[in-house]
Parts: structure tokens; sequence; C-alpha cells
């Protein structure tokens, strides 16, 4: 069992992440702005509500709470949710603030969150990846505030694993487009819409190229990395994924529609083939996602989605 120290503790991923490490057996000590309410915090759970920007805040927590890893999740989730240098400068600073103290505590295992969109898909100027799957070669070419904040805390880390050897060890994950498990009950995903008109309407996910995770699952390749990262390369970066698209059709058909250009490229992701591979998290770390929105939608809102989507409402296209 070890005590893991939680940023971000009461977020969407958050959540997830603090139930499923305290369910494995872990001591989390969970960080945030806001607090959970009592009734809802998973058994052996210390909660903390701190500004981690604070000066000096991050290493007073982290140097009291003497835990074997920090896993940061802190951060302004959704890209132009605010002002782009008010995301940048949250962002990046509570990055450098979270892993520096951690570091100077000299905690034994440091991971941080970023996302997918340090790879640029969505760009308004245009965009096109070298080949389908995307994977951690992919080159990354952020193009918003957000994106750019997740790059430099993937950067970020690999500074500090540079600096220190192997004396401590660190690791980035870049997690795909988060549900919650509320979210296969029917509420609304981070976008505001349900999962049902997400995937009735390929519309909705094209933005994110149809890619999804459940939050359970990160909670379990986090575990998972903390197990295995002494036996890994130091500072990797990790996506992580379901083993599929949220989507009704291949996304060889839905990504040319969405993505002008792609035909060629995109013709390999047939079937249930996601754009995004987790092969490194598999190969490096022997993670394999558990849950599908096959699996864990519940069977109404499933058989709505398919109701709309034999009714056309797959054919919505929308910029």
């Amino acid at each position: 069992m070890s005590r893991i120290f939680v940023t971000g503790g009461s977020g969407r991923l958050g959540r997830s992440v603090v139930a499923g490490l305290a369910q494995a057996g872990h001591e989390v000590v969970s960080v945030d702005r806001d607090a959970v309410p009592a009734e809802l915090l998973p058994a052996g759970v210390v909660q903390e509500t701190a500004d981690l920007l604070a000066p000096g805040e991050a290493l007073r927590l982290i140097g009291a709470a003497k835990p074997d890893a920090v896993i940061h999740l802190a951060a302004i989730a959704v890209p132009f949710s605010a002002p782009e240098d008010v995301i940048f400068g949250t962002n990046t600073r509570l990055a450098f603030a979270v892993i520096s103290a951690a570091t100077e505590v000299g905690v034994p295992k440091i991971v941080t969150a970023s996302s997918p969109t340090v790879l640029g898909y969505g760009c308004p100027a245009g965009w096109l990846p070298p080949s389908f799957p995307l994977d951690e070669r992919t080159p990354a070419k952020p193009w918003n505030a957000y994106a750019l904040s997740k790059l430099i805390a993937e950067q970020t880390v690999q500074m500090f694993a540079a600096a220190q050897g192997e004396r401590i060890r660190y690791a980035a994950f870049r997690p795909c487009f988060v549900i919650s498990p509320e979210e296969w009950e029917g509420a609304p995903t981070q976008q505001g819409h349900t999962l049902a008109e997400r995937l009735a309407d390929p519309a909705l996910s094209a933005p994110a190229l149809f890619n999804y995770v459940d939050a359970r699952d990160v909670a379990d390749f986090l575990d998972l990395l903390l197990q295995k990262m002494e036996d890994i390369p130091n500072g990797e970066t990790f996506f992580v994924g379901a083993a599929d698209a949220l989507a009704t059709a291949p996304l060889a058909e839905l990504m040319p529609k969405f993505l002008p250009g792609s035909e060629a490229l995109s013709a390999a992701l047939t079937g249930t083939s996601p754009a995004f591979s987790i092969a490194k998290a598999q190969e490096l770390l022997g993670w394999q996602p558990k849950r599908t929105w096959r699996t864990e939608l519940k069977p109404t809102l499933n058989d709505e989605a398919s109701t709309l989507v034999t009714a056309g409402g797959g054919a919505k296209e929308t910029s």
C-alpha cells in the first residue's frame, strides 16, 4: 500500500482516480480548491482544500503528507473556458509548482496529466497527422493555450527527469475524452451533450476525433503505472484511451467527412479501431482498458442512440 497525493481530486477525472486508488488499497490525500461532500468521499481518503498557486502551498502540503507518489491532475480542464492567458498561466504554474515541490520533498514517483490536444487537431488553419492511428511519436502542434500548457507540463516532467536522473521517477499521461461514471447514466458530458447524443450525431464527437476513456480505466492505468515506474524509462508519456472509438460506424468512413484530406490516412481505421493508439501503455505496462461505451452505456440510452442513428441523426454535420 502506498500513500498517494492527488491534486484536482474533486474534478471529473479526479473523483474516479481518488476512488479507484483508494479501492486498490492506497492511502489517498486529495487536494483541490473545492471539496467533495464528506458522504461521497471514499473510505480512507484524506481531503484538503487549498489553492496550490499560493506561494509555498504545494510544498507545505506535499511535505506534510510525505507521500510515496504525486499525481497532478489540477488544471483548467476545458479549452477556451477562460481567457487564453488565464488558462496558460494557471496550468503551467500549477504543473511547475506541484512537480517542483514534489521533487524538492523527494517524492519517489511523480506523474502529471497532459492531453491529446497537444497534437493540434481541430486547428482552424487545418491539420493532418503523418499517419493514423495517432501515438506518442505523432508530432505535437498545439494551437491554443490549453494544448500548449499541457505540452509544457510534459516538458516540465522531462526537464526534472533529466536533472534528477534515476533518483526520482517521472511520467506524463494523455487521457482521452474522459467519461465519468454518472455520464453513462445520462448526465451531460463536459461539452454539454449526453453520450447518446454524441453517438447519434458524429459531428459532436468528431472535434475530439472520436476519442474517449472511462475515468475508472484511467484510475486503473495510474495504479499500474505507479507499480511499473521503476521498470520503464524515466519521463515517459502515454496515451490513455478506450480500445475503440466513440462512434457507431468505422472511422474509415466517418473521419473523411470531418477531417478533409484524411481519406487515405484513415483507411486503416476499420471496424471499431480508435484514432488514438494505446499500444505503448499496453506494451510497457501491460495495461488494458476494461470498459467501452458498448458495455457501460445504459441500455435505454444505447437504444436511444441506435434509434437516432437509424432515423438519420448520424448524418448531421456541423462546424
